[in-house]
């Protein structure tokens, strides 16, 4: 809907990681030098960590594009609590290895193989362990087991492992975990953007999606997206991509503050009333509506009182009511967002599930 309404030519701020809209904020570019030079090492574990949101696996799908995979066969598992059996099948599934029938030693054996066949190919092998704070000890000693193996003296995987902050604190705790702390060369925790990476970030994915300056943004709009927000990439995209919504069925080509408090009321289920043509007016809070008794003012000295009243009474009737539809429209469509954000997800879990199985 907003996108045809403001010449878009996608919906810029999906929650789903694209890395077509991947921004290199400060704390990425970081985290993408860490990576870069694990590449380089070529061996051991690189650990990327950041809470909810933060862009690990944006980040990660943006590396994997500027791979050369003649030279490089890269290999991606999202975990759900996997053990260490488990781990081994969906590792050799990932690398496209058919071990149907087979039990955990015989499937390890032939991980081996493909590794070393890769290798005499002139191939290196990358896993990319997402979500890795579900694994259990076990699992992750099975990882620390593949990346044991070797031709020669070169290592044959190497390892990414992606998590939230409790994978952080537990590869850091757990004494059962030591060997595998020695393994890690490199790692690096993704913090929330700044403040002033905020507008660069929405105008980066707008532009990437053929924005040309509608809707346009206020200063106040970034303040407020930030103060919701605190600079959290999936926080950004949730607000914003019902600030475009919001925009288009007001149908305005301005993103101020208002409008942006009036979102975040609407999403948290507060209410509010959002005046497209006063909003200026009040930069960081919804603007308050106008009494009709005030607007039809200067028609007064030409009618009688009685008239007067109910020409404002009617009037206020009328505005409750379109008020009340547009927040009934507005919860509608945004209902259905959600509704068909969450079926993506979980036709994108049935699909992992059904490559699983």
């Amino acid at each position: 809907m907003y996108d045809q309404f403001y010449g878009l030519s996608g919906r810029p701020f999906q929650l789903t990681p694209d890395p077509h809209y991947y921004f290199e904020s400060g704390t990425h570019r970081k985290a993408l030098s860490y990576l870069g030079y694990g590449l380089a090492q070529g061996e051991g574990f690189i650990v990327i960590t950041g809470e909810v949101g933060s862009g690990k696996s944006t980040l990660v799908s943006h590396l994997m594009q500027t791979i050369d995979k003649a030279r490089l066969t890269a290999a991606t598992i999202v975990t759900s609590q996997l053990d260490a059996v488990d781990l081994v099948q969906m590792t050799a599934e990932s690398f496209g290895i058919d071990t149907r029938g087979m039990d955990k030693a015989a499937a390890l054996k032939a991980i081996e193989n493909f590794l070393h066949a890769e290798a005499r190919a002139g191939r290196r092998c990358l896993l990319v362990v997402d979500e890795a704070q579900n694994l259990t000890v076990d699992a992750l000693e099975e990882l620390r087991m593949l990346s044991n193996f070797q031709l020669g003296s070169t290592a044959l995987l190497q390892i990414f492992l992606l998590g939230q902050p409790e994978f952080r604190n537990l590869l850091q705790t757990a004494p059962e975990l030591e060997q595998l702390r020695q393994r890690v060369i490199a790692t690096h925790h993704l913090e929330a953007m700044d403040a002033d990476e905020v507008q660069p970030y929405v105008e980066h994915r707008l532009e990437r999606a053929g924005w040309t300056g509608r809707p346009q943004l206020t200063a106040d709009a970034y303040d407020a997206l930030y103060g919701e927000t605190g600079g959290v990439p999936r926080r950004l995209n949730a607000v914003m991509n019902r600030c475009l919504l919001m925009g288009a069925v007001e149908q305005t080509d301005t993103i101020d503050g208002a409008l942006v408090v009036a979102v975040i009321a609407d999403m948290t289920g507060k209410p509010f009333e959002y005046d497209a043509t006063m909003a200026s007016q009040a930069p960081l809070a919804v603007q308050p509506a106008t009494p009709a008794v005030a607007r039809v003012q200067p028609a007064a000295a030409a009618m009688d009182m009685a008239q007067y009243q109910a020409l404002a009474s009617r009037i206020d009737q009328m505005e409750a009511r379109m008020a009340a539809q547009d927040v009934t429209i507005r919860r509608v469509l945004a209902m259905l967002i959600d509704w068909m954000e969450k079926e993506n997800q979980s036709l994108a879990a049935r699909m992992r599930d059904m490559r699983a199985a």
